[in-house]
């Protein structure tokens, strides 16, 4: 896998050839100062025999001085962002400037003496070496881009009109947003032409992707050359960036200098999601169909075989006759989520990541077994890890774990699916991306938690950040500090019309019509209640009158009822829920009927689950009631303790103990 040569207190990792199809691996980019070889690292993922990640060196000179040694000429390496011994040949202010990189921004240049910085296992943490500067973004909301180094390059007009970003690159040096405008800007170092910008020319301003201007983009993803690979909102596929195996999937091994239109046997097809390992893409259809490309020396590609896939061809096999909803690569390995809640996973197991006992490559699907039973509702990757989201909030994990990135309290592999305790709180979201050992979740409550590699430190159990978003922790905390998802930022000052008519609820200053409900008035507008709901606009078309009372249900109930038709959400408790699901039988309001019972879903505990399950009985929520159902049977001895339990319906009970019995629920 490796050769280590220690000499004194310096060591060097160089990576052999690919332990499966024996090709030398990928050099690394050239450092663009000296130009004297590359910065290194293994594209082959963990080390089975040591489950740990091969150092990273600069190849361009002799190790990084020791702290507080520095020297008149030296540069700083724009792939790690380290101090060469060996003087440059150009004078310090031109390497600075050829070298983006590191430090573009005099704000962002550590003093001597706090560099490099070393983690607990020896190896150098860049991410304590620069601190980042807070930018001024009082226009934006939802999450502060300023955690970002690399976007202390834009000013702050240019700022206010971020709407979508991304940050990537081996050392996040590189940098994609959409503005207001629907224009795409790049900045950075420009690694293999990852910018798409028709050269290799770095940039420390943005600039402009004609290319792509006027394009919405749906999502985004990248690799680890890097390569990119972006799905527009009318679901076509571009591919830019690195290219050495095949992952732009334009049929060629050339470096993609500008944004290619992937149309083979796509041309059909409106992508909708997308996924890359380190060289392999994934993209995902409407119809629930699954296109993967590149490198597939472990199989990741999924056709059965080890060679590598120059244009997008289906994954087949297990997945032929499924219908996929969610898909997410590791760093040589794929997963796919079907309707029915079951994993298929596929490509390098040598960390166990796949999750199916063993530690043998897989070069077709093949469905996680120990998941029986339980419905996945989404999954996510790290380096050499997995993560898998359930429909009843808990989540599960399985994989390389030198760094603590299961949160199972140690750091052993595991090979096969392992809860992750976070407290009591129901999660809603994971993150993790291949290029990192960070996980994070966030919860019903908003609590965010992270876990793994945090800061060249190794976080063994879920742990408490005072962060409001995901985004932010692989910002703060992750090595490299990339964005793991198409960032997202809105501006304060802006009001769609769906945010308009927020705001206009219960507005007696705007109101032309009010429901009396329980003795308190609900302010509205009869056309808005015309135009969302069937029921008033033949009941209110001829009614004059200004007030209308309402006996037949609770105001709260009937409240967000009335708040749906302005919001298109609900926030209740599970109980209260119950009787908005009898209101949307009653109003035949499907869809409402379906956010009714996905509250309850979220929201069910042993103490309310039997009253929750007699409501979807009596509602005839079927998929709500098989919920319950399976809810009460994973916690039979709990839910069998509750007064529920003790005064549940004759027959309801008499149902519930013969289908609990033809389950197997009271065998020994």
């Amino acid at each position: 896998m490796a050769q280590e040569v220690r000499r004194g207190c310096r060591a060097r990792i160089r990576p052999l050839a690919d332990p499966h199809s024996g090709k030398p691996p990928l050099p690394a980019p050239r450092c663009p100062t000296s130009g004297r070889g590359s910065c290194e690292s293994s594209p082959w993922g963990e080390s089975p025999a040591r489950g740990r990640l091969l150092r990273r060196v600069c190849a361009c000179a002799s190790p990084p001085a020791r702290p507080g040694r520095g020297a008149r000429g030296r540069h700083s390496c724009p792939v790690l962002g380290l101090r060469c011994r060996r003087a440059c040949a150009q004078p310090r202010a031109v390497a600075r400037r050829a070298a983006l990189g590191s430090y573009p921004d005099p704000g962002l240049r550590p003093r001597r003496r706090e560099m490099p910085v070393k983690d607990e296992r020896g190896d150098l943490d860049v991410s304590k070496v620069v601190k980042p500067v807070q930018a001024t973004l009082s226009s934006l909301k939802m999450l502060d881009v300023g955690k970002w180094p690399i976007f202390s390059l834009c000013s702050e007009a240019e700022l206010q009109l971020v709407r979508q970003a991304c940050v990537f690159g081996s050392a996040s040096n590189e940098l994609l947003y959409t503005t207001v405008n629907d224009e795409i800007f790049v900045l950075g170092t420009n690694c293999c032409g990852c910018l798409g910008l028709g050269d290799v020319q770095s940039t420390i301003e943005p600039r402009r992707l004609d290319s792509l201007s006027g394009k919405k983009i749906a999502c985004l993803s990248y690799g680890s050359g890097p390569h990119i690979v972006l799905a527009t909102t009318e679901g076509e596929v571009f591919t830019w960036g690195h290219n050495a195996y095949s992952q732009l999937g334009n049929g060629t091994t050339n470096a993609g200098l500008v944004p290619y239109h992937i149309s083979t046997n796509l041309s059909n097809k409106q992508v909708i999601e997308v996924a890359c390992g380190s060289y392999h893409s994934l993209v995902l259809t409407s119809d629930g169909e699954v296109f993967a490309w590149g490198y597939n020396n472990s199989g990741q590609v999924g056709s059965g075989s080890t060679a590598n896939q120059p244009i997008p061809r289906r994954v087949t096999g297990c997945l032929q006759s499924k219908v996929v909803v969610n898909i997410a690569c590791g760093q040589m390995c794929s997963m796919a989520v079907v309707n029915t809640g079951e994993v298929f996973v596929w490509g390098y197991n040598g960390n166990g990541q796949l999750g199916l006992g063993s530690s043998g490559n897989q070069p077709t699907p093949c469905r996680v077994a120990a998941l029986q039973g339980i419905r996945v509702q989404r999954v996510a990757c790290g380096y050499a890890h997995t993560l898998v989201l359930t429909d009843e909030g808990q989540v599960y994990a399985w994989g390389a774990n030198s760094y603590g990135q299961l949160g199972t309290g140690n750091k052993s592999n595991q090979s096969y699916p392992t809860p992750v305790v976070v407290e009591k709180d129901r999660i809603i979201e994971i993150a993790a991306c291949h290029s990192a050992h960070t996980s994070a979740a966030k919860t019903q409550g908003g609590h965010v938690y992270m876990w793994g590699q945090c800061r060249g430190q190794s976080v063994t159990l879920p742990h408490l950040t005072h962060f409001s978003s995901t985004d932010d922790v692989f910002a703060c905390f992750a090595t490299p500090a990339v964005t793991w998802r198409l960032l997202s930022v809105e501006p304060d000052d802006h009001l769609t019309v769906a945010e308009s008519l927020k705001r206009e609820f219960d507005n007696p200053n705007t109101a032309d019509l009010k429901f009396l409900v329980d003795g308190k008035y609900i302010y509205v507008h009869k056309v808005l209640l015309k135009i969302r709901c069937e029921h008033f606009r033949s009941s209110l078309e001829d009614n004059e009158d200004d007030i209308v009372e309402m006996s037949e249900f609770s105001y709260p109930v009937y409240r967000a009822f009335l708040e749906y038709l302005y919001t298109d959400s609900i926030s209740l408790s599970p109980e209260e829920a119950v009787g908005l699901l009898d209101l949307a039988t009653f109003y035949r309001e499907n869809r409402l009927k379906k956010l009714c019972q996905q509250t309850i879903k979220q929201g069910i505990c042993e103490e309310n689950a039997i009253a929750l399950l007699s409501a979807a009985v009596k509602y005839e929520a079927q998929d709500l009631e098989e919920f319950c159902f399976r809810f009460c049977i994973n916690h039979l001895t709990v839910v069998t303790q509750t007064s529920g339990f003790a005064e549940m319906d004759h027959d309801l009970l008499k149902n519930f103990i013969s289908k609990a019995s033809r389950v197997g629920a009271f065998k020994n």
